[in-house]
């Protein structure tokens, strides 16, 4: 029996496209396998994360300013308040400070963070401190300033 040359180049033919074409497919999935992470769970976690920030940051500075509004003349308020112990499943960190001629609420976790300003106090009383979501948080107004 003799072979045809035509038809061993033709099984070789053959079996090169179908390497070329699983090793591009390959590599598509294996560019898709690293780019879902980023793009469909990174990515709207972080925007999650970010609109929590804002609502545990408006929430905190409500409290300062209601605070702020029934401090007497002499003496000290000491409140109690919960904030949500994680966001997306991982701990954030909250920082007040001022920040120019304001007073802000920081919000921030790694990249996302969250600058809220606490109304209507301005540069009239400093407010400082730090905490994170897990436990009861404190926030204390004396009138002498300590």
């Amino acid at each position: 029996m003799r072979r045809h040359m035509c038809d061993e180049e033709s099984g070789v033919t053959t079996l090169v496209e179908y390497v070329i074409i699983t090793s591009v497919l390959m590599v598509l999935l294996i560019v898709t396998l690293f780019a879902t992470n980023a793009i469909f769970m990174q990515g709207p976690a972080d925007r999650l994360a970010y609109h929590s920030f804002v609502d545990i940051g408006n929430g905190i500075s409500t409290r300062i300013v209601d605070i702020y509004v029934i401090a007497p003349d002499n003496g000290t308020i000491v409140t109690d308040f919960n904030i949500p112990d994680d966001v997306a499943g991982t701990d954030y960190f909250v920082d007040m400070a001022p920040q120019g001629s304001d007073q802000t609420v920081v919000v921030s976790r790694g990249d996302v963070r969250s600058t809220i300003s606490i109304a209507g106090i301005g540069t009239t009383m400093g407010v400082t401190g730090s905490t994170t979501g897990s436990g009861i948080n404190r926030l204390t107004y004396n009138s002498s300033g300590v």
